[in-house]
């Protein structure tokens, strides 16, 4: 697609109201954050462990940092007009969203969640990063399924215009979980 008159738009989500689409984007991303919840700080982990749980947090790092580095490629893409590069580039990053998310799931089932144990400075800091983190990627899946919605129901102003807004948070969800990887590995023995 070299040209905005050549997109890409799924039919029946131009035939979608955007009350009736904001409404299932809303239910999907409310009950995934309340399971996710509900998973990581109710349900603790299972006495199961393997090589391959442990082995987790660092395959959910690398499909963070590789999100990230995809919706940076994806936005340069669409300065540039690349809309189809862009569309490919965009969708990859959710697949590997969705990836990290499958993973994170499974992990936090098994092992439930990790205490932070460092002290000094780096405590507020990590928190801080933490916090920021877990409030913006509750808000990170409806951002992307809204914007998702109104690339492929044809309505590309406000796709424009709300993807200003799901772009900086997706990339800062992406890049601080990565952090949050690196910091609990480097302060926790």
């Amino acid at each position: 697609m070299s040209d905005p008159g050549d997109q890409f738009t799924i039919e029946f989500l131009k035939e979608l109201s955007l009350p009736k689409a904001l409404g299932v984007i809303l239910l999907i991303s409310g009950a995934a954050f309340i399971f996710l919840i509900w998973l990581i700080y109710f349900k603790g982990g299972s006495d199961y462990s393997s090589a391959l749980i442990t082995s987790l947090p660092a395959l959910n790092a690398l499909l963070n940092t590789t999100s990230a580095v995809l919706i940076v490629l994806g936005y340069k893409a669409i300065r540039v007009r690349k809309f189809r590069k862009h569309m490919k580039l965009m969708l990859t990053a959710f697949f590997t969203s969705s990836l990290f998310l499958i993973s994170y799931v499974i992990y936090h089932n098994f092992h439930g969640s990790t205490p932070f144990e460092g002290e000094g400075l780096i405590r507020p800091i990590y928190f801080f990063i933490l916090i920021t983190h877990i409030v913006l990627s509750a808000l990170v899946v409806p951002f992307i399924l809204t914007s998702f919605y109104f690339a492929f129901s044809g309505k590309l102003t406000y796709h424009r215009k709300f993807s200003r807004i799901t772009l900086p948070v997706w990339l800062y969800v992406s890049v601080t979980g990565v952090l949050i990887f690196l910091i609990l590995n480097t302060f926790n023995p």
